[in-house]
C-alpha cells in the first residue's frame, strides 16, 4: 500500500516564397565516399523568372568533408540510427537539407553496414519528402528541380502538396503556417511508408537564433536550451476512424546541430550538389530573419565560441533536469489503464526536489494525462507544485499490478531505436555540482553565465542589446492554442462506428465491435438458471432490440454522469420469473421495454453490478475520458473499460494505447480488455 496522488484527465478538452537558383557547371551526378576528397567545382548564377541575381565569386579550393561525414555518423549512432533503417528526410532544396542529403547518402552506402540500391538506382531504405506549399505559381516548377537533382543522388523523393481548405495564411502566420502544415505532411507520408524516423537539417546557427529568439521571450534555462537533439512528434487527430497503425508517432533527428551555416555551404560544395536560396530569409518582417542578420554581423571567433558555449550550457542543464525527472517517473508514477496515473508521493519526497525538476515532472506527467502535443506550462503548473509541497493530499491506497510478460512483445523498428538512444544517453552521467542556471530566474541567465565566465563582457554587452532590441518588436498577443487535441477536447464526441471498424479515441483507447454468433460457456452460466431460450431466433431478437440490428450502427463517445445512473437503475432489476416485463430507462431519458424472456436483461442487470464494483476504483475525472458505446436512441450498449455490455453476443475490444508516451521506463499496467 502507498500514498498517492492521482490525476486523471477530465474530457479534455515557412512558407517557400521566391528562390534564388544556384547551379554549377559541369553538373554532376551524387559520387561521394566517407573520407574522400571532392573537388568543388565553380559557381555560377542561372537567373529564373522567380528569383533574383546574386553575385558570386569562384572558388578553385579542394574541400575535404571528412570530418564532417565522420562526425554525421558518430551523431546518428548517439540517435541509436543504423544504415539499414527506414529514414526520411525534409528537404527543402536550400544548403541545409541538401547537405542534410550529401551526408545521409554517404552514411548509407559506407562502411560495413552499407546498404544496396533498391532497383533503378535508389539507395534502400531513405525517402526525401518535398512540400509544396502551393503559395506561389512557380512552387511546382521548383520543387520538381529539387527533386530532380535529390534523385541524381540516389534518394527516392516525393512532392507532398499542401491544402489550404481555409485559403492562404495571413502573413503575419504565414510561417507558422506552413510550418505545421509541413510537419503534418511530414507525419503523413511517413505513416504511408511505415517510416519512424524522419532527420531535419536544422544547425548551430538556427541554435543561436532561437536563443536570442526566446531570450526575448524571457524564456528559462530549459527553453533557452534550443532544439533537442532528438524528439517525437505525433498526429494532431484526437480521434481517428482510419486503420490504427502499430506507431502513431515519428522520431525527430537533427544531426547537424553541430555545424554551423558555413559548413552547410562546405559540404554542399564539397558533395558537388546544387541548392537554392530563398530571398524571404532577408525580410525583416519575421524575427528570426532579424536576429539572423544582427547576428551576421557579430561575427567575430570569440562572439561566436561563447554564444555557443553558453546555449551548450543550458543543454546541459536541461539534460540534468530531464534525467531527474524521468527517475521520478520511473520510480514515482503507476500509470493505470483507464488512463489516469498514481504518483506515490512517499518516494517522490517533492520538498527535497528542485524546483525546476519537480516541474519538469509534472510538466511530463499532464502532458501524457491530457494526451497534448507540448508540454505543459505556466501558472497551473506551479499552483499544482506548491499544492503537492504545502497541503497534505488525499491518501490513495493502490495495487501496483505486476504484468508478467505482458509487454514483452517484439519491439518494431522505432522502439528499438528509441531504445538504442536512451542506452546511449544513460552513459552520460551529469553531477549537480557541474550544472549551471538550475536556480537562476530567467532574467538573470545572461549575468550568471558572465559571473561564470562562460560569455566575456563583449559578448553578454551584444546578447543584451540584441535581446533588448528584439523584445521591443515583440508584441504581446493572447495565446492561441493550436493544439488540435485541445480543440477537440471540450466538445462531446460520438461518431458512428461500423462493425470491425477501429476507433483511437480521446488519443488513449483502441475500440473496435463485433457480433458473435454464439454466447460464450462463461456467459452463459448467469442465465441457465432463467430457463432462457438461447436459440438463433433469441440472439437475432436481442440483437435487434439492443444492439445493432435493421442497419443500426453503435456510436463512441465519452462517458457521462447519467451513465452512472442508468447502471445503478439497471443493476436494482429483481430478475424473478413473476415479472413478464421491465422497464427501463435509457441516458436520453426515453423508455425501453424489454421482455423478461430476453437474455440482454438479465446479462444486462449482472453486467451492470459488476462495473459498478469496478467503477467505484476509478476517479471520477478519469470516468470521463473512458469510451462507451451506445445504439441510436442513446442507449448506453457497452463500457468497456469496466466490462460492462448490454447484450452477450455483442464483443467489445479496447486497449489502452497512448497516442504521446510518457517514457522513463515507469511501471505501468496497459492491456487489452475483450468483453
Amino acid at each position: 500500500m502507498a500514498r498517492g496522488l492521482i490525476l486523471s484527465s477530465p474530457t479534455l478538452t515557412a512558407t517557400t516564397c521566391l528562390f534564388a537558383s544556384i547551379s554549377k557547371t559541369p553538373p554532376k551526378s551524387f559520387n561521394l565516399s566517407f573520407g574522400l576528397k571532392l573537388i568543388h567545382h565553380h559557381y555560377h548564377l542561372i537567373p529564373s523568372p522567380c528569383s533574383f541575381s546574386v553575385d558570386s565569386s569562384p572558388s578553385q579550393c579542394s574541400i575535404d568533408i571528412s570530418k564532417y561525414t565522420e562526425t554525421f555518423s558518430r551523431r546518428m549512432a548517439m540517435a541509436g540510427l543504423k544504415p539499414h533503417h527506414r529514414i526520411a528526410l525534409g528537404v527543402s532544396g536550400g544548403p541545409d537539407s541538401m547537405a542534410l542529403c550529401v551526408l545521409t547518402a554517404g552514411w548509407k552506402t559506407a562502411g560495413a553496414d552499407a546498404v544496396t540500391s533498391e532497383n533503378g538506382g535508389f539507395i534502400d531504405g531513405l525517402l526525401a519528402i518535398i512540400v509544396d506549399h502551393g503559395l506561389r505559381a512557380e512552387s511546382k516548377e521548383e520543387a520538381n528541380i529539387v527533386s530532380h537533382r535529390v534523385s541524381k543522388m540516389g534518394i527516392r523523393c516525393e512532392i507532398a502538396c499542401c491544402d489550404w481548405p481555409s485559403g492562404r495564411p495571413k502573413q503575419g502566420q504565414l510561417q507558422e503556417a506552413a510550418r505545421e502544415m509541413r510537419y503534418q505532411i511530414f507525419q503523413e507520408v511517413c505513416a504511408q511508408h511505415r517510416i519512424g524516423v524522419l532527420l531535419i537539417a536544422q544547425h548551430a546557427d538556427d541554435q543561436a537564433e532561437l536563443f536570442i529568439l526566446r531570450l526575448s521571450r524571457n524564456s528559462g534555462v530549459l527553453g533557452l536550451a534550443g532544439m533537442p537533439f532528438t524528439s517525437q512528434i505525433f498526429p494532431t487527430y484526437t480521434q481517428s476512424y482510419r486503420e490504427v497503425q502499430a506507431n502513431q508517432g515519428i522520431l525527430l533527428v537533427r544531426p547537424l546541430l553541430e555545424f554551423s551555416k558555413e559548413d552547410m555551404y562546405k559540404i554542399c560544395q564539397g558533395g558537388s550538389e546544387n541548392w537554392v536560396e530563398d530571398p524571404t530569409n532577408q525580410s525583416p518582417l519575421y524575427a528570426r530573419n532579424r536576429i539572423r542578420m544582427v547576428l551576421n554581423n557579430l561575427s567575430s571567433s570569440a562572439f561566436k565560441f561563447e554564444l555557443q558555449a553558453l546555449i551548450s550550457a543550458c543543454r546541459i542543464t536541461r539534460t540534468y533536469v530531464d534525467q531527474i525527472a524521468y527517475s521520478l517517473i520511473r520510480d514515482a508514477v503507476v500509470i493505470k489503464d483507464h488512463g489516469y496515473v498514481v504518483i506515490d508521493l512517499q518516494i517522490l519526497c517533492p520538498l527535497k526536489v528542485e524546483d525546476i525538476c519537480l516541474m519538469k515532472f509534472l510538466s511530463l506527467i499532464l502532458q501524457f494525462v491530457s494526451q497534448r502535443q507540448r508540454q505543459i506550462r505556466g501558472s497551473a503548473l506551479k499552483l499544482l507544485m506548491d499544492y503537492i509541497r504545502t497541503f497534505p493530499c488525499k491518501i490513495e491506497y493502490f495495487e501496483s499490478q505486476s504484468q508478467g510478460q505482458q509487454g514483452c512483445c517484439v519491439a518494431n523498428e522505432l522502439e528499438k531505436i528509441i531504445e538504442a538512444e536512451k542506452s546511449y544517453a544513460n552513459h552520460l552521467v551529469l553531477d549537480a555540482s557541474d550544472v549551471h542556471f538550475l536556480d537562476v530566474n530567467p532574467e538573470l541567465v545572461l549575468t550568471e553565465a558572465k559571473r561564470l565566465n562562460i560569455i566575456g563582457e563583449s559578448t553578454y554587452n551584444s546578447i543584451f542589446a540584441l535581446q533588448k532590441q528584439e523584445t521591443a518588436h515583440f508584441r504581446s498577443k493572447t495565446e492561441v492554442i493550436s493544439d488540435s487535441a485541445s480543440k477537440h477536447g471540450v466538445t462531446p464526441f460520438s461518431k458512428s462506428l461500423q462493425p470491425g471498424q477501429f476507433c483511437y479515441f480521446m488519443d488513449r483507447f483502441i475500440l473496435t465491435w463485433k457480433l458473435k454468433n454464439n454466447i460464450d460457456n462463461d456467459k452463459l452460466s448467469g442465465l441457465v438458471d432463467y430457463e432462457m431460450d438461447l436459440g438463433e431466433e433469441t440472439r437475432s431478437l436481442c440483437c435487434t432490440s439492443c444492439v445493432a440490428g435493421n442497419n443500426k450502427v453503435p456510436e463512441v463517445r465519452h462517458m457521462i454522469e447519467s451513465d452512472w445512473l442508468y447502471l445503478a437503475e439497471l443493476s436494482k432489476y429483481p430478475l424473478s420469473k413473476n415479472f413478464p416485463q421491465y422497464e427501463v430507462k435509457s441516458v436520453n431519458g426515453t423508455k425501453q421495454i424489454m421482455d423478461r424472456t430476453s437474455p440482454c436483461l438479465h446479462y444486462a442487470s449482472v453486467s451492470a453490478k459488476q462495473a459498478l464494483r469496478l467503477l467505484k476504483s476509478i476517479p471520477v475525472a478519469a470516468r470521463r475520458s473512458l469510451p462507451v458505446l451506445i445504439n441510436q436512441q442513446g442507449q448506453l450498449l457497452s463500457i468497456p473499460s469496466v466490462n460492462f455490455k448490454h447484450c452477450p453476443f455483442l464483443m467489445v475490444h479496447m486497449e489502452f494505447k497512448p497516442k504521446i508516451p510518457l517514457g522513463g521506463g515507469h511501471t505501468h499496467s496497459y492491456s487489452k480488455i475483450v468483453t
